[in-house]
């Protein structure tokens, strides 16, 4: 059994910390009034409200439903995880305060900290962690990415009040790190069986904001937690946030969302245009926060459920005519870096063997195409059995990070090779993409702290799984599989690394997405706003956030 036991860790430490602070009262006390006023003058601001802008309307607010990055920056203020990931990729507690694991990495035992309430007076105790857990594999929840991170779980036991242990079907070594992310997030018992399906918009969790309201398409208002003191260790103040609230404003419109930090009626706004980032770095009243995210880029998926997309020789061909690089250097400006896998770098395993491996090769895409028996017509259009050869690429609105111009461009791009390319632009891509897979090529991207994530996106999936949400893109191949079943359980993380570098190489070589590129996390703050910082997945934290 491994046994962390992060209880003494932290008993030593203060013991030595009472022990140098007796030590310094015994030194020289000439200077101890000018010590007081430094301290005093040191103390973080209390108070005041940050406003701060999303670039897009969350999808819901319940950590366990969602499915929407933008989501997370707002919920991680209201819901607290077991345990958190550090910059270093070290597994540290929080509202667990130790674990052991099984020899045979198949069960986890969580001691629990007994101090914690949720905002509606629940305690936090072994029960509401398995009744998360349980909620998030019931499929009444449809619950969207919580599952995929949490599984291989199977089960839950509480042993005691503050004690439960975690059985999974299969070891799993991205296991803790996944429930460090926000959704999975542990959720009040009492009010998710109390607001049902509207969980989402009354969510109760025991983070350091508690949730206030929201109106549709305006603003998210949360308000400190005057009870909190069990913050995690990646930030600097783990008791009550010194902001009295936060106002998440929904402003899509990317000038409108930086012009209001610039004329100050906001005092943050993410998703800084390209355009704005080179002044914004020279602006004496503004501030440039930036951080890269890590994951899944975003990437363009091939539906293979659909000819000819079935065929690699027509993926490759598309493969091929995408100019990636004169996407990023146009929309982008090159302040975005350009995505060549599945993964991002900074993530365990990225094969920086990839870079450079393909370019475009217009000559051998129209032979890839001329052997599928497409020809091209008077138009320039390809035909084949008197169908001209269509590619149905949707994306949805608003127009988040420039994607639609994307879809511009390769409409541009590969009607030089006789594909013609329609645009569907929709708001409704839950049932466009997720339900009915009417679409042949499909962006997404994701953050996560572990490969692993690729088996969500790139394991064949069950018809019971299928018939719930379709798998983007639907490919499926035995090797892959087999693959990323290996990454999963492989304990040692020289060996993952290798065993996701098959995984991308693959995935690359039978042209199954266009990665585009690797999102920068970027925020355009006042100077008045002290303390922003961010968890290594690219969001932002608000414990230490001060106003001046």
């Amino acid at each position: 059994m491994k046994l962390i036991n992060w209880t003494k860790v932290i008993s030593i430490s203060m013991g030595l910390l009472l022990l140098l602070s007796g030590c310094a009262n015994n030194t020289s006390t000439n200077n101890s009034s000018a010590e007081t006023n430094e301290k005093v003058e040191a103390q973080p601001k209390q108070g005041g409200e940050l406003t701060y802008a999303l670039a897009t309307s969350p999808d819901s607010l319940d950590p366990h439903r969602s499915g929407l990055a933008v989501a997370v920056r707002a919920f991680r203020t209201i819901f607290d995880s077991l345990v958190v990931q550090e910059s270093d990729n070290s597994i540290k507690p929080w509202l667990a305060t130790e674990w052991t694991v099984s020899e045979d990495g198949k069960s986890y035992t969580f001691k629990l900290r007994e101090d914690v309430t949720f905002h509606d007076g629940t305690p936090f105790n072994a029960e509401a962690v398995k009744y998360s857990f349980d909620r998030i594999i019931d499929p009444k929840t449809q619950a969207r990415n919580s599952v995929a991170l949490l599984r291989p779980y199977e089960s839950s036991e509480v042993l005691d009040e503050y004690t439960i242990k975690i059985n999974l079907s299969t070891p799993s070594s991205a296991f803790l790190s996944n429930l460090s992310q926000a959704m999975l997030g542990i959720v009040s018992p009492k009010a998710a069986e109390k607001f049902g399906d509207q969980f989402g918009r009354n969510p109760v969790g025991t983070g350091p904001y508690k949730f206030v309201s929201w109106t549709e398409n305006a603003d998210i208002v949360v308000e400190k937690n005057n009870e909190y003191q069990w913050g995690p260790s990646i930030v600097e103040n783990k008791e009550v946030p010194y902001l009295d609230k936060i106002t998440f404003k929904i402003i899509p419109e990317e000038a409108t969302r930086i012009g209001s930090v610039q004329s100050g009626q906001v005092l943050a706004a993410e998703t800084v245009p390209p355009q704005n980032i080179v002044s914004l770095k020279n602006d004496p009243k503004n501030q440039l926060l930036q951080v890269n995210t890590i994951g899944l880029p975003y990437t363009l998926f091939f539906n293979q459920r659909k000819e000819p997309w079935n065929d690699v020789r027509a993926r490759k061909a598309v493969q091929l005519s995408v100019d990636v690089d004169a996407i990023v250097k146009t929309l982008y400006l090159n302040t975005y870096s350009r995505a060549w896998s599945p993964l991002t770098p900074g993530i365990l395993g990225y094969d920086k063997s990839l870079e450079d491996r393909n370019s475009v090769d217009l000559d051998t895409a129209n032979e890839l195409l001329d052997e599928l028996g497409y020809v091209k017509g008077k138009d320039g259009i390809r035909v084949k059995d008197g169908k001209p050869l269509t590619l149905n690429y949707v994306d949805g609105t608003p127009n988040r990070e420039k994607r639609n111009d994307i879809a511009v461009i390769i409409q541009q791009q590969l009607k030089k090779i006789g594909i013609k390319v329609e645009i569907n632009i929709t708001k409704d891509i839950a049932s466009v993409v997720q339900q009915n897979a009417d679409y042949d090529l499909y962006g997404n991207s994701q953050v996560n702290s572990d490969p692993n994530a690729l088996r969500a996106f790139y394991h064949t999936t069950t018809p019971q799984e299928e018939a719930t949400i379709k798998r983007l893109g639907g490919g499926s191949n035995p090797e892959l599989d087999e693959l990323l079943e290996e990454g999963t359980v492989e304990s040692d993380p020289a060996k993952r690394a290798e065993i996701y570098k098959k995984v991308q190489q693959k995935i690359i070589d039978e042209a199954w997405i266009i990665p585009i590129y690797v999102f920068p996390y970027t925020v355009a703050a006042t100077k008045t706003v002290d303390g922003i910082k961010f968890d290594p997945l690219g969001y932002p934290l608000f414990n230490d956030v001060t106003i001046k």
